[in-house]
């Protein structure tokens, strides 16, 4: 993941975020609130490195983002050289805290297994 001190002009860093979370986050944490590139409509987006794992979560608040707008989030949010990937869970690992809600994940202590690149 980049260091998100590159995205402070995009950190929330309001009362409320402050509330949630105790702080504006760092350089690997934080709540940033994105225009769409697709309609410029604001996208919340939450970062966080922890536990081996480098996250972001991205959501609208009438729809979930589309794949440009997903595309648009990993090319700020992960160097150029890093693959980033979103995940369907098994039903019962399913956990849902808002309704528009897409996620990015990134292992730090390995490699993500890809397919052949013609396939890809």
């Amino acid at each position: 993941m980049r260091n998100l001190h590159t995205l402070d002009r995009f950190r929330s860093t309001n009362a409320r975020t402050l509330a949630w979370y105790g702080s504006v986050g760092d350089h690997q944490a934080g709540v940033f609130v994105v225009p769409s590139p697709v309609d410029r409509a604001l996208m919340t987006v939450i970062a966080s490195s922890d536990g081996g794992w480098e996250h972001v979560s991205v959501s609208r608040q009438n729809r979930c983002p589309n794949w440009p707008e997903m595309d648009h989030v990993k090319r700020l949010f992960f160097e150029d050289h890093e693959t980033a990937m979103q995940l369907h869970v098994a039903v019962e690992q399913h956990i849902s805290h808002h309704p528009h809600c897409l996620h990015l994940w990134r292992p730090l202590l390995r490699e993500i297994s890809l397919p052949p690149s013609e396939f890809v």
